[in-house]
């Protein structure tokens, strides 16, 4: 959960805007307050939060510098507590969205631990929702739609997304195949499309053990990520998408990570290391429409733009969408295991 306001954060810069000269930046002409939203809805969460903030413009005049504004408080928040809740609409058979009658209403909380950087620490006043079971997929001829509303003043600011998720989104790749050899070949990690989902990211996490005899067990890791894909630049086949990695891989994080610090390194006393039934994790995260079109459009902008060239929220700025993450663990082949006991790095089996 943490993970998501971080993200939020970060967005919050690009959308106040750094140029790279300088950090007076004006949004318009006449000074005046701008709401700025950001939300995850992630179905199996057990609270979701909503960032409901505000960003200040100015002129040329008395230009505002975003870097002084994002420490203070008072200056990122609305006073009190903003009236706001997210409706359920439903459509059946392509008809008009109509709403089902669930509402879920949003309270505020305070973060206490968010660390020093950007924006003021290290409390947060975020909005949430702990109704996760309210949240509903698609499912056949019927489609859900969840739309944000929030009010301030005299105006109301509106945000829609469907929910990414669904049963049949799965990790279905149980096995991974790597080689110390150098070699052209690829591997497959396959996986279940989830609903309302248009991009994924993945990586893969090698989880092992080492330790110095007589001393105490430290655990490690190498990792690799894929990077963001659209739906439509995946292959697939029997109803699965895939990513894809080189089989030497593995052997060329661990190569890096453990370097010269080999078993009977003149400057490293015995060195044991070893690894679980499964020591792969796959982390698959699949994401809606439009946090796509908000990560792709405003990237390509660049953080020098004054406001962002896309957001779906009507009446301010910022992206109010749909995430989902799962994780699975994974073995390693056989050939994979007899290749990492050769190594000189003090692998054995436990």
């Amino acid at each position: 959960m943490m993970k998501k306001l971080f993200l939020s954060f970060s967005l919050l810069a690009a959308l106040i805007g750094f140029n790279a000269c300088s950090t007076d930046v004006e949004l318009y002409a006449d000074y005046k307050d701008i709401p700025v939203i950001y939300g995850l809805l992630n179905a199996t969460e057990d609270t979701n939060f909503v960032r409901i903030n505000r960003a200040f413009s100015g002129s040329n005049e008395n230009p505002i510098n975003a870097n002084q504004v994002a420490l203070i408080a008072d200056s990122c928040n609305y006073p009190g507590k903003l009236k706001a809740y997210i409706v359920e609409y439903k459509s059946s058979y392509g008809n008009q969205f109509t709403p089902t009658g669930d509402t879920l209403r949003l309270d505020t909380m305070t973060i206490r631990d968010k660390q020093e950087g950007i924006f003021y620490a290290p409390d947060q006043k975020v909005y949430f929702t702990t109704d996760k079971d309210k949240f509903v997929n698609n499912y056949g001829s019927t489609n859900f739609k969840y739309k944000l509303y929030v009010f301030k003043d005299n105006d109301t600011i509106t945000a829609e997304t469907g929910i990414v998720g669904g049963e049949e989104f799965k990790i279905s790749t149980y096995s991974l195949h790597f080689t110390s050899d150098p070699t052209d070949n690829i591997g497959k990690i396959k996986f279940k499309p989830a609903d309302n989902a248009v991009f994924y990211d993945m990586e893969f996490v090698f989880n092992y053990h080492d330790s110095v005899i007589g001393r105490p067990r430290v655990d490690k890791q190498v990792s690799y990520s894929f990077g963001a894909k659209s739906i439509e630049s995946l292959n697939s086949e029997n109803g699965l998408y895939y990513f894809t990695y080189s089989n030497n891989i593995l052997f060329n994080l661990l190569e890096a990570a453990i370097g010269s610090d080999t078993v009977y390194d003149a400057n490293h006393p015995h060195v044991e290391r070893w690894f679980d039934t499964h020591p792969i994790e796959i982390k698959l995260s699949a994401g809606a429409d439009e946090l796509y079109n908000y990560i792709q459009v405003n990237s390509q902008s660049g953080f020098s733009q004054t406001v962002p060239d896309y957001t779906n929220v009507s009446g301010g700025f910022g992206v109010f969408s749909s995430r989902i993450n799962i994780t699975s663990n994974a073995q390693i082949s056989q050939g994979t295991q007899i290749d990492l006991y050769a190594k000189p790095w003090g692998f054995v089996q436990h």
